[in-house]
């Protein structure tokens, strides 16, 4: 009897409060207290905000290869099991986690577990991650992962898998659940419409990794897929697109089909949605619930500098009020430190958040992510506070520390002005009553409020710790 080929699929854990609530330093010598406080509010972050499956290790483990058996292994609820027998691990290598990545693939191979890296980091910087690996699969793996998977069935594992071209969407590619423990997750019910973003923001490299056309599913496959997800899962939907209203006419068909499976869902769009009546009143009807969208800066000079151009600063305010008008809530995403920012942002961003009655703000500093053009232009203009020649020093955390030095504000007013910003955004009282004025999921609402209190005092602690020792070195 033939035994199949064991092959992990690996998702990594941040070091920071992303993943739970944890300092990057450290806490020295916490009381009792304190730990379980903090390990409950951990797991709470996990099942409640941010835990949902890897989308794209759910993508990897759905194909089927005769002699392969995939596990996925999420290190954000579990340890490695390294007492198991496995003949392939694949790591998934996010940029800002690549120093774990490798730490994590180098105890495997001295146990001689070969060792496969695929993922965004390995995409943008393959000969930084080729001696940490026996295997590297570039971009898009849809289509190399089957490749590499029989090659290991057959024993001729290649050190290197890349295709010329991106996978065609079009093909019906069903999506299974079967490797994940439900229970772990806020949902399971994910879903992707499609890939490549037209919009250039130089802090984001979504067009670097998939492109600046909008490739998309088929519609029919999409709505058998929620369907077909809806009969064992109940739960919310989360459709992950970064903007799910990019293609107004795309989004109009594949929500007008949903409209008679009842399902709640969330999303990301754009506020430009707030110009799109009948897609709103069409999103509303489907089960929207609430929706990411990226304010980022309501400077003009901030926008313009770093190429976010999807609207203009005067319409922002009055398309959030038109989504929340329809019953849909509102997370709003904010960037502070940009290059038009000033010591008078964060009152301005006070009124707007007051004026606009977001549900969820969340007031985030930029992250100079290497491969994007704000990194290259930081590392020119000599303003980044980690080495840009040693990437894996670069990593992502909740606001915790700084990565950069502003352009019209000192670093040490920037954290202090941050850090009042997020102390008079986030606290009891504006948790209570966002959670009352929300148009909808009143208590989701005042549980991400509250969540983001305790999230920001750890962030608070962080920036000011390393404030210190930035002056003591």
């Amino acid at each position: 009897m033939t035994t199949n080929k064991q092959v992990a699929l690996v998702f990594l854990a941040s070091e920071g409060g992303v993943d739970g609530a944890r300092s990057i330093y450290g806490d020295t010598e916490p009381s009792a207290l304190k730990r379980w406080l903090d390990k409950g509010i951990g797991s709470l972050i996990k099942r409640t905000q941010f835990a949902i499956p890897p989308l794209a290790l759910m993508i990897l483990a759905s194909i089927e290869v005769p002699g392969v058996e995939q596990t996925i292994c999420d290190l954000r609820f579990e340890e490695f099991p390294f007492e198991r027998q496995w003949d392939l691990v694949g790591i998934s290598v996010q940029t800002g986690m690549a120093a774990r990545a490798f730490e994590l693939a180098g105890r495997l191979r001295e146990r001689g577990i070969p060792v496969v890296l695929g993922g965004p980091h390995v995409t943008m910087f393959p000969d930084a991650c080729r001696p940490h690996a026996d295997c590297l699969v570039h971009g898009e793996a849809d289509d190399l992962w089957a490749e590499a998977l029989r090659d290991l069935v057959a024993g001729s594992l290649r050190p290197e898998y890349r295709s010329g071209t991106p996978p065609d969407l079009q093909l019906h590619r069903p999506v299974s659940r079967a490797s994940l423990r439900k229970s772990r997750y806020f949902t399971t019910n994910l879903v992707q419409t499609g890939r490549g973003c037209p919009w250039q923001c130089d802090f984001c490299n979504v067009h670097v990794l998939n492109g600046r056309v909008l490739r998309q599913r088929r519609i029919d496959h999409l709505v058998d897929e929620v369907r077909r997800f809806s009969h064992d899962d109940k739960r919310i939907f989360f459709f992950v697109d970064d903007s799910i209203n990019a293609d107004p006419h795309f989004a109009q068909e594949l929500f007008s089909r949903l409209i008679p499976l009842g399902i709640t869902w969330f999303g990301q769009a754009t506020t430009a949605l707030g110009q799109q009546p009948e897609l709103l009143d069409t999103f509303a009807r489907s089960g929207c619930r609430a929706l990411l969208v990226g304010i980022e800066s309501i400077e003009p000079l901030s926008r313009q500098a770093h190429r976010k151009t999807q609207n203009r600063t005067e319409e922002l305010a009055g398309n959030i009020r038109a989504i929340r008008q329809s019953g849909i809530c509102l997370y709003g995403s904010f960037i502070y430190g940009l290059d038009g920012d000033t010591l008078d942002t964060p009152a301005t961003i006070l009124d707007f958040i007051r004026e606009t009655r977001l549900d969820v703000p969340g007031i985030n500093t930029l992250r100079p992510t290497p491969g994007t053009r704000v990194f290259d232009r930081l590392r020119e203009e000599g303003r980044l506070l980690f080495d840009p020649d040693d990437i894996t020093s670069f990593r992502y955390t909740f606001g915790q520390e700084m990565l950069y030095r502003p352009k019209n504000i000192s670093l040490p007013d920037f954290i202090e002005s941050y850090s009042e910003l997020t102390r008079k955004v986030f606290n009891i009282g504006n948790a209570v009553r966002r959670g009352i004025d929300a148009p909808g999921i009143n208590a989701a609402v005042l549980f991400f409020n509250l969540f983001y209190t305790h999230l920001y005092r750890l962030s608070r602690n962080d920036l000011r710790r390393q404030l210190e020792t930035l002056r003591s070195a």
